[in-house]
């Protein structure tokens, strides 16, 4: 039997999230420093004779679907159904999975959009480059299935590897950071990726959020402009491999978040910080918006106490290896 498989790698977003937001994306344009690691979310498309079947295996979630038409409207999968409506899929199953955890903060549900638009491409002989896929993949997301936020996310996913990515809605322009192989290896190595629990972080947030930035909030308007140069000043420290200053970034980011909303710390994610910092971390942030979620922090030369501290609270290590490549068929 036929199935179409492709693969893309979740993200940590070393600096500038919510600038890729729009409006502010929009009207200031929006700057984001992120890698892609060796976490991957997957899809698989495989050709019914009728009607359509869908699985979310890291969700525990599944439908069946008698043809296109019911697959308009909201509710569960929505990331599934909008997919088989935007590449008007004929009967089949589509199976999407994450190695990530739910509610990380990875990026996995704009990783699960590149991998689903790669496979639907693929299965409807549809040749499509690689920034063709991060296009329709944010389009899946943002447009066909209504869910707010940014395109970092897709980007990174499809590209994969150190990118400088820069978004003047509706333009995006992706530039490769290329570190030196030693210091990539260290950073790797340095970086201790914990999962403290599924994000309660709400879609709502953000439209609370870009309200305030369209009303003129003084504070929300200069802690995006504050986190669009710390995304500038990282792709700088990346290029200069200072392991000390990338650390104090990845804090001066989450403090311009926290800015934003409170609620992104939550109380296990400040008994984290406070015990990360205490055992020497150079500094951390939250992966994604927070409330949950996951963290990392940049260790320093030994990370075994950092990672101890992780072990002690109760909370799950992630490996952290960078994934180079972006999309793939698998």
């Amino acid at each position: 039997m036929t199935r179409f498989r492709a693969a893309a790698p979740v993200r940590l977003d070393f600096a500038g999230g919510w600038t890729d937001v729009p409006p502010y994306s929009a009207r200031e344009g929006g700057v984001v420093v992120a890698a892609a690691v060796q976490l991957h979310a997957y899809a698989e498309v495989t050709p019914r004779d009728a009607g359509y079947l869908l699985r979310a295996q890291d969700l525990g979630e599944a439908a069946d679907f008698e043809n296109l038409a019911a697959l308009a409207g909201d509710g569960p999968l929505s990331l599934l159904r909008a997919g088989l409506r935007l590449f008007q899929a004929g009967p089949c199953s589509l199976v999407t999975r994450s190695d990530a955890p739910p509610g990380s903060g990875l990026g996995s549900s704009g990783a699960i959009d590149v991998a689903l638009v790669a496979a639907l491409a693929a299965a409807a002989n549809r040749r499509a480059s690689v920034r063709e896929i991060a296009d329709l993949a944010c389009r899946l997301e943002g447009v066909e299935a209504g869910i707010p936020g940014g395109r970092q996310d897709q980007f990174a996913a499809a590209f994969g590897g150190f990118l400088r990515l820069t978004f003047r809605d509706p333009d995006a322009s992706v530039e490769r950071i290329a570190l030196d192989r030693e210091f990539a290896a260290e950073l790797a190595r340095r970086m201790v990726l914990c999962y403290t629990g599924a994000s309660r972080f709400s879609g709502n947030t953000i439209g609370r959020v870009m309200r305030a930035y369209e009303r003129g909030e003084p504070a929300i308007a200069g802690a995006l402009d504050g986190l669009r140069r710390v995304a500038e000043e990282m792709a700088e420290a990346l290029h200069a491999a200072d392991f000390g200053r990338i650390g104090a970034l990845f804090s001066e980011n989450w403090r311009l978040q926290q800015l934003l909303d409170p609620g992104m710390s939550t109380p296990e994610m400040a008994r984290l910080e406070r015990a990360m910092l205490d055992a020497g971390a150079l500094g951390g942030k939250a992966a994604g918006s927070g409330a949950g979620g996951s963290m990392f922090f940049l260790a320093p030369d030994d990370p075994r106490e950092t990672s101890e501290v992780v072990t002690r609270l109760g909370m799950r290590l992630l490996p952290v290896r960078w994934a180079l490549m972006g999309v793939r068929p698998c």
